[in-house]
């Protein structure tokens, strides 16, 4: 079977730990490169995480540090939902710093695009600063990315402001490149993270899973995604769901772009669903989800993890 080539772009962050996990130990992803963004917490605290994670999952991949603040706009973190480290509620060991590259992220990122004998889809689970740098700088890497397969942006309601979800209000200049890009992507966002729960009894089975399934409990304990007691949002788990399970959402073909200029609105995704706009569709909108079926394949595939 020949694998996907994938680069996951992050700021872990508890629930992108749990996303990358199960990427990591997919047997259809072909994980070459880890790119980590501000976001969650600061880019020391997310790539020190990141570096932490590839211990713990004993895996052998380069890691590239990128952007440590947003392209306009004042950094944001959402250290309240994650802890103060990002990560709180595991004791891991120390970071494995061999797997550090010393290039940014942006250059490692167009180099593994660049040399890749297949085009490489780019899944971005945090900010979309490095993502919109990249096709600034390098703008010649789109001929070689199959998609970006993303965690961020809503066709409704926000979570960092009444409109906004995080990941596109924490850089929405970004966002905003990178829907305009011209490059095919799907967005996967608050629409169906909001309906793909794990609920209590889920997490007592995780506790005894395996080792992976024992770390994620002790996240899920602190994680402020919801509630531990009526179900916890895999917001970042939804993007991976859709690289290997895109039977699980309703997806619509619409135009988006991002709101900049509203006093009250700057980072909205306006998601253009019945095309009263005009605008060609850029975007498959992940617009619902298979609940039921989503836990079925998130419990399955933690228990493919170390």
């Amino acid at each position: 079977m020949n694998k996907k080539p994938v680069i996951i772009d992050t700021d872990p962050g508890i629930d992108d730990a749990v996303a990358l996990g199960i990427a990591l130990y997919s047997e259809e992803l072909d994980v070459r490169l880890i790119t980590t963004v501000n976001g969650n917490v600061s880019l020391d605290k997310v790539t020190y995480n990141m570096l932490r994670l590839m211990k713990f999952f004993d895996k052998q991949i380069p890691v590239a540090k990128g952007a440590a603040i947003p392209l306009i706009v004042d950094p944001v973190d959402a250290s309240d939902i994650h802890g103060e480290t990002g990560m709180d509620g595991y004791d891991f060991e120390e970071a494995d710093e061999s797997l550090l590259l010393d290039e940014h992220a942006v250059t490692a990122m167009k180099r593994e695009i660049l040399t890749s004998d297949e085009p490489v889809t780019i899944v971005p689970i945090g900010p979309l600063t490095n993502i919109a740098l990249l096709f600034r700088t390098y703008p010649e890497v789109k001929q070689n990315i199959k998609e970006i397969v993303m965690m961020g942006g809503s066709t409704g309601r926000g979570n960092s402001s009444v409109m906004a979800e995080f990941n596109i209000y924490a850089d929405p200049e970004a966002a905003k490149i990178v829907f305009a890009s011209g490059v095919p992507i799907a967005m996967t966002g608050l629409d169906v993270g909001l309906k793909a729960l794990v609920y209590p009894e889920d997490s007592e089975v995780l506790k005894n899973m395996n080792k992976t399934g024992n770390m994620i409990y002790h996240l899920f304990k602190k994680y402020r995604g919801g509630s531990f007691n009526h179900g916890l949002k895999m917001y970042d788990s939804c993007a991976v769901a859709y690289l290997l399970k895109p039977e699980l959402f309703e997806v619509a073909h619409s135009y988006v772009d991002v709101e900049l200029d509203g006093a009250l609105t700057k980072g909205t995704t306006v998601v253009d669903l019945k095309g009263k706009m005009n605008k060609t569709p850029n975007v498959n909108v992940c617009v619902d989800i298979d609940a039921k079926e989503f836990k079925k394949w998130f419990m399955e595939s933690i228990q493919k993890c170390n």
